[in-house]
C-alpha cells in the first residue's frame, strides 16, 4: 500500500526545520548508501552528529507519533534515525531498493519507507519520487509537510532536480506487522470500524469488527 499523508508537519514545525537547516552541515549522500545504491546516488545529506540533525529528528518523530493515520497504516515498532537529504540542480538518486536490514549494533528490518517533503513543490523543478509499481512507475511530489509511505520492497528513485533545491526527510520502519498485505487488511478494518463508530456509535457490528481486528493483530504482530 502506498499512502500519502498531508499534513504530517505543522507550518510552525516546517519553519523550525528550515531555520535549523539554513546553515547546517551537509555531506556527500553516498556515505549512507548501500554498496550498489551509492553508484546511482547523487545528493547531499545532513550530518547525523549535529544539533540540526537532532532538532529535525525530534520534530519529525513527534509528528509521526501524533499522526493517527501514520500509526494505523504503518504500525511502527522501530523507526530508524531520520536522514535529511538535499538535492540541488543536477542531482538525483537512481533506481534502487532500500537495504532489507539496517544498522550495525541495533539491527532492524526495513518494512516501510517514508519520504517527508520539506520544500514547496513550486520552489524546485524535477525531484519527484518515482516508485515502480504493478501499474508502472508512479511519480510523487507532495506539498511541504506531507509524507508518502510505501513498502520498502519497491524499486524507486528520485528524478533529477533541474532547478531549485529539494529538501526531504526520509527513514525506514520495522513494523509490528511484517507482511505488507496484512498491514493493509488491518488498516482497512480499522478505517471501517472508526467510520461505523462515528456514524452509529458502539453497536454489535462495531464490537464484531473490533474483535476481528484485535484477533488478527494478535495473530500477526511481531513483538
Amino acid at each position: 500500500m502506498i499512502l500519502c499523508i498531508d499534513p504530517i508537519l505543522s507550518p510552525e514545525e516546517l519553519v523550525q526545520i528550515h531555520l535549523s537547516l539554513k546553515d547546517a552541515d551537509f555531506v556527500d549522500g553516498k556515505l549512507t548508501a548501500g554498496h550498489y545504491a551509492r553508484t546511482v546516488k547523487s545528493n547531499q545529506q545532513l550530518r547525523g552528529d549535529t544539533e540540526a540533525a537532532a532538532i529535525v529528528e525530534a520534530i519529525v518523530n513527534q509528528a509521526l507519533n501524533r499522526n493517527a493515520l501514520f500509526q494505523a497504516a504503518v504500525r511502527p515498532k522501530i523507526i530508524r534515525p531520520i536522514l535529511c537529504s538535499r538535492y540541488e540542480s543536477g542531482m538525483s538518486y537512481g533506481c534502487h531498493t532500500d537495504n532489507a536490514l539496517m544498522g550495525e549494533e541495533n539491527v532492524s528490518r526495513s518494512d516501510v519507507s517514508f519520504t517527508l517533503f520539506l520544500s514547496d513543490p513550486l520552489s524546485y523543478t524535477g525531484g519527484e519520487l518515482a516508485i515502480d509499481t504493478g501499474l508502472g512507475e508512479q511519480l510523487f511530489k507532495l506539498t511541504a509537510g506531507a509524507a508518502i509511505v510505501y513498502p520498502s520492497t519497491f524499486l524507486h528513485r528520485v528524478t533529477e532536480v533541474t532547478a531549485g533545491v529539494r529538501l526531504a526527510a526520509v527513514s525506514w520502519v520495522q513494523s509490528f506487522i511484517r507482511d505488507a498485505s496484512d498491514r493493509e487488511l488491518l488498516f482497512e478494518l480499522d478505517t471501517v470500524r472508526r467510520a461505523i463508530f462515528e456514524k452509529y456509535g458502539k453497536t454489535v457490528e462495531f464490537d464484531l469488527l473490533c474483535k476481528t481486528h484485535s484477533n488478527l493483530l494478535r495473530k500477526w504482530a511481531d513483538v
